[in-house]
């Protein structure tokens, strides 16, 4: 079950999954924030903020039950050690769901600036 093999299928699929995901929470943001963003660029900003908090639950969930919550963190782990390939773009902090809060709240103070 934690072999590297398992670890690097749940990369990719993840990767597969991280462009679907933003325009599926993406896309509703902008179609709203329409109504009350006149600047295209606050826009797009708090869309990618609001979809990018919502995309990496979503791929957590998507480790935590390909692995189970006590396992979890050994594929963490694994991305860490691999910086320039299977884990690029990951930092730990990502999976805090402090930080998903963070990315939310800029999302949804983008439309009121």
């Amino acid at each position: 079950m934690l072999s590297e093999s398992n670890y690097k299928r749940i990369c990719l699929i993840n990767w597969f999954f991280t462009g679907p995901v933003l325009l599926l929470f993406g896309v509703p943001y902008i179609e709203v924030g329409r109504l009350w963003i006149e600047n295209r660029y606050m826009l797009l900003a708090g869309a990618l903020f609001f979809s990018t908090a919502f995309m990496i639950t979503v791929l957590h969930a998507h480790v935590t039950m390909a692995l189970g919550k006590g396992h979890r963190h050994h594929y963490y782990t694994w991305l860490g050690r691999h910086p320039w390939t299977y884990g690029l773009g990951f930092r730990p902090f990502m999976i805090n769901t402090r930080f998903r809060f963070l990315l939310l709240a800029l999302g949804l103070i983008s439309v009121l600036v």
